[in-house]
């Protein structure tokens, strides 16, 4: 896909399609008004007879319109014009895309009313634009045995008008953008395989991929012995009813001219989670594939940082394993010990992720990072709190959580900062070991974390819990590949791009 700006000439815009926007009740956007004075008012006898009133989402395509060198023109609803927002553009480039991937269009040229300057600048709309028509071709990768439907035609994107001043920033959007939701495609293809093909050692291997097509990129993997010799105690607890090998991931990133300090991503690598002994319920125990969510969120954002060849250090750790009721299983009431030291009393055999992260966030320290973030889709608790709309973000350094936040909101993958207090710790006695792995039904995304935290002291740390963002069930099963635009994000800022 070629993406690029165009600054002047609406009407003399050389591609197959011209998408314009039009407002509620048929209220033309400026660009709108070039065309529709350059085809001798086309566009307002459209309008004014009520074929295409303008409401949000909606599209028609005209396939011959005089006066103009495009081929086409698509008209997109952008609804009302003084609640015309940033998220209703990113309505209006989706609805758009999918009304040009029905067609045989190879190129098209963005001309819609943005929001204001300070809403959606050069740079986040050349972003959004690339960003979202990634996403909205995005074709699950499904393993039917019926032939397949042709990709979309679309080879080509222009994307404006931008002030000549603004082309490059808006050019550096459009590159930022394709390559974000490249990233999130990772994610989304690794998340919707099923769990029999996308093993910890799949995952291993996608890891290894990525090494070899980026030689700024180093692999290490820890097989059982190597966890062992780690002594993560926690993590091979989790894995013991299960015949699948574990793998311990180490995805290294050395960017050009870049500080010593690396940021460090772990992810939660379950590539199927039954529950253990305290076993789930089994209407979507299928959705449970999507449990290593963190770790392919992990490996998309390695891959974004390669291909951007973004000016930082980027560790990823990646913890993968199955959590299964063998009769090697770990039990309820079972202690085990950390790589930390720290003894764990499981007193829920499906509270594994923080088990299998502990281990991986104290391997984290070995880097002496800037920062730690880690990734995982941990409670149903969230899910309670926060829905589908927000991940919870939870932290022992407000700077830091106040940077996710920031990155979520520029980059539509919202996040919500939740408290994380020492209360919460006091959840997680017990009377037989020094932590317990539960606390109670109360504040349970956090008491989550707050064990996490127990396994961070001393580190710039945060814990972004996904397991009401990576995925979605229903009719529209599949992979969302959030949090990769937000882990972006702040990537790319990081980084001072």
């Amino acid at each position: 896909m070629q993406f690029d700006v165009w600054t002047k000439g609406v009407a003399t815009l050389e591609t197959d399609c011209l998408v314009l926007g039009v407002f509620d009740e048929g209220e033309l956007t400026e660009e709108a008004r070039a065309v529709d004075a350059a085809s001798n008012g086309k566009l307002a006898r459209v309008v004014s007879r009520g074929d295409f009133p303008g409401r949000s989402g909606e599209t028609l395509l005209l396939p011959e319109v005089e006066g103009i060198k495009a081929s086409r023109v698509l008209l997109v609803g952008l609804g009302a014009q003084k609640s015309f927002n940033r998220k209703l553009f990113r309505k209006a480039v989706g609805s758009a895309v999918t009304a040009i991937a029905r067609t045989r269009i190879a190129s098209a040229a963005f001309a819609l009313a943005r929001p204001s300057f300070k809403e959606l600048d050069d740079y986040y709309f050349g972003r959004v634009i690339a960003e979202v028509t990634g996403t909205t071709l995005y074709r699950v990768n499904d393993l039917k045995t019926a032939q397949k439907p042709k990709p979309p035609a679309l080879e080509r994107v222009l994307a404006g008008p931008v002030r000549g001043s603004g082309a490059s920033a808006a050019r550096r959007g459009l590159t930022h953008g394709a390559a974000i939701a490249s990233a999130a495609r990772v994610q989304r293809d690794l998340g919707n395989l099923p769990g029999n093909v996308c093993t910890p050692t799949y995952l291993a291997d996608q890891a290894k991929a990525l090494a070899k097509a980026h030689s700024s990129v180093k692999v290490t993997v820890l097989d059982e012995a190597g966890i062992r010799k780690e002594k993560m105690g926690c993590f091979l607890a989790v894995t013991r009813g299960s015949a699948e090998p574990p793998k311990f991931i180490i995805i290294e990133y050395k960017g050009p001219k870049a500080p010593k300090a690396p940021i460090v991503l772990v992810g939660k690598g379950i590539t199927f989670d039954t529950g253990g002994i305290s076993l789930k319920d089994p209407p979507t125990m299928d959705e449970m594939k999507f449990d290593m969510s963190g770790s392919a969120a992990v490996i998309a954002s390695l891959t974004l940082a390669a291909e951007l060849r973004l000016p930082l250090n980027v560790v990823g750790l990646i913890a993968a394993c199955e959590n299964m009721p063998g009769s090697r299983a770990i039990k309820p009431g079972d202690i085990v010990k950390s790589a930390a030291g720290l003894t764990v009393e499981v007193l829920n055999t499906d509270a594994e992720g923080r088990l299998v992260l502990c281990d991986a966030l104290h391997y984290a320290r070995r880097y002496d990072p800037a920062a730690v973030i880690d990734v995982a889709t941990l409670t149903g608790a969230c899910v309670i709190a926060l829905g589908a709309h927000h991940a919870g973000c939870m932290s022992n350094d407000d700077a830091l959580a106040r940077e996710l936040v920031d990155a979520g909101q520029r980059a539509d993958d919202r996040c919500w900062h939740l408290p994380l207090t020492e209360e919460y710790a006091d959840q997680l006695k017990s009377n037989f070991a020094d932590v317990a792995n539960i606390g109670g039904r109360e504040g349970g995304a956090i008491t989550a974390a707050a064990f996490l935290g127990k396994f961070t002291q001393g580190l710039r740390w945060a814990h972004l819990d996904i397991a009401g963002t990576a995925y979605q069930g229903g009719a529209n099963k599949g992979s969302t590949g959030r949090p990769t635009p937000l882990l972006a994000d702040f990537l790319i800022h990081r980084a001072g791009r």
